[in-house]
């Protein structure tokens, strides 16, 4: 079906709109700046050497300090050698080893002559294939889903830096996390949703039936998170963040507020399908009524809730892979493993994010039916059925 005019001039404003935010966005301050080292200058490193003769090695865990001699490759100080230490932790997810001819990612401190008095070798350098990663992707997107692609990279940009720009920030400042999350939650959800589906009943559709599924998750999320007794520490670098400075922060809620947003991509997508089906069976059966449009928003949403819910599972295990194997390799009982918290956290993720994805399908047919239904068809029919 061609767009019409109005929905075509619509779709454009509404891009334009969401551009002009991003846009904005990009610039908009943090309140952070000033928490960056002035005197500290991030650049590119050739290593030249390393000497390994205070690395101690314990199995597999290596700990001590390794000095690496440094070629500046750009900023400032390009052209110069320097040396640098690479601090060993003994914690392999965090450590890193520097061989000759790699390319590190540095960071010179200077004093107020302008000279350099320490150097920091952070990682591996890996913001050029990440660029690249990105480029391939929009180029994919763009070359697949053309106009309805440049729209979806939109959304993903704007959600990026609403993500960074006002979600982190406000965790910061010690806002209610929860409500925050909702604000922003929403914001998101209407973005993606109203740019790839329009501003039309079927955007509408999903939009509400997306929301009545996230409020679903939030509230079983601020109710089981109490009665499974997490404090939200257990996210990596949560206990950290609280030694540097923002002991005020209310992990827990923070902890509520992740869950029903890991799965709102989840519920955006299958808000989408079935709003979508609704307005194909409207389309083709003009006049059908409310009853009609239900059963078909809820036959489709059947039809789709089984994979969606895998698919939550398969995102939160994966990234336990290693720890599923350690414990079946000491041979743990499933109820140990079930009862820790880390892994009973996850639990909750992956059902309280089900539960919510279950919940979208009904909802957004609900909606669906009420919005895309002919009245007087539906009133004949419920005239017509039986007590």
């Amino acid at each position: 079906m061609i767009p019409t005019e109005p929905k075509r001039r619509r779709d454009a404003l509404l891009s334009l709109f969401f551009l002009v935010l991003t846009v904005g966005l990009a610039f908009l301050p943090t309140g952070y700046e000033s928490h960056i080292d002035e005197n500290a200058v991030q650049c590119k490193g050739r290593v030249l050497s390393v000497s390994d003769a205070d690395v101690l090695q314990f199995g597999l865990v290596r700990t001590g300090i390794q000095a690496v001699e440094l070629e500046i490759l750009d900023g400032p100080h390009a052209g110069q050698t320097v040396r640098g230490l690479n601090q060993l932790l003994g914690k392999m997810e965090m450590d890193k080893l520097f061989v000759p001819g790699d390319t590190a990612l540095v960071v010179l401190t200077r004093n107020a002559a302008g000279e350099v008095t320490h150097v920091n070798p952070v990682d591996h350098y890996r913001l050029g294939l990440e660029l690249v990663l990105f480029g391939l992707f929009v180029a994919l997107l763009l070359a697949f889903g053309g106009w309805t692609g440049a729209k979806a990279l939109l959304s993903f940009a704007f959600s990026g830096l609403v993500i960074w720009k006002i979600l982190i920030p406000s965790f910061l400042n010690g806002y209610n996390p929860v409500l925050v999350s909702l604000g922003v939650v929403t914001i998101l959800t209407a973005c993606v949703i109203f740019l790839v589906g329009g501003v039309t009943r079927k955007g509408t559709t999903a939009f509400l039936g997306a929301m009545l599924g996230v409020g679903t998750a939030c509230v079983l999320a601020l109710i089981f998170t109490d009665l499974f007794r997490l404090h939200g520490a257990i996210k990596p670098f949560a206990e950290s963040l609280l030694y540097t400075g923002y002991g005020h922060l209310d992990l827990k809620r923070i902890f509520v507020a992740a869950v029903f947003i890991g799965s709102c991509g989840a519920m955006m997508d299958l808000a989408m399908d079935v709003a979508a089906s609704i307005e194909e069976v409207a389309r083709g059966m003009p006049g059908a009524g409310r009853r009609q449009l239900l059963g078909a928003g809820l036959r489709v949403g059947r039809a789709v809730v089984g994979t969606m819910t895998t698919t939550l599972l398969f995102a939160y295990s994966g990234g336990y892979i290693a720890l599923l194997m350690m414990f079946m390799a000491q041979g743990v009982p499933l109820s140990n493993l079930f009862n820790l918290i880390y892994v009973a956290a996850e639990v909750l993720n992956t059902l309280v994010g089900s539960f919510g994805l279950v919940a979208v399908a009904p909802f957004t047919a609900l909606v669906g039916a009420f919005l895309f239904g002919a009245p007087r068809l539906a009133a004949r029919e419920t005239e017509r059925a039986p007590a």
